[in-house]
């Protein structure tokens, strides 16, 4: 993990029935090391998975390069994209500032 301080977490939460989640998985893993190594601000990319939904945190170091990332070619895309086919609905987008 990175050295920088996360300022700041972007977290999309998306309902993906089970048969879908392994295919859903591997677009996390595919665009993981691109997130990390392209976008500014990046430090970290999370997959959590719950009966109920999938999440997908990221940890940057400001608020405004998370906001940032949701209009950049890689999110709309690549990510998106590859990711719309699974969504049993449309996901939900919550921008976090860390606090302390």
């Amino acid at each position: 993990m990175s050295t920088k301080r996360i300022e700041a977490y972007l977290e999309i939460t998306m309902k993906i029935n089970d048969a879908n989640r392994p295919a859903a998985a591997g677009i996390y893993t595919k665009y993981r090391e691109p997130f990390l190594s392209t976008i500014e601000g990046a430090v970290s990319k999370e997959l959590l998975l719950r009966n109920e939904d999938v999440q997908v945190l990221h940890g940057f170091t400001s608020k405004a390069q998370a906001e940032a990332y949701l209009s950049s070619e890689l999110f709309n895309s690549d990510v998106v994209v590859e990711l719309k086919p699974y969504f049993e609905e449309a996901p939900c987008v919550k921008v976090y500032s860390v606090v302390g």
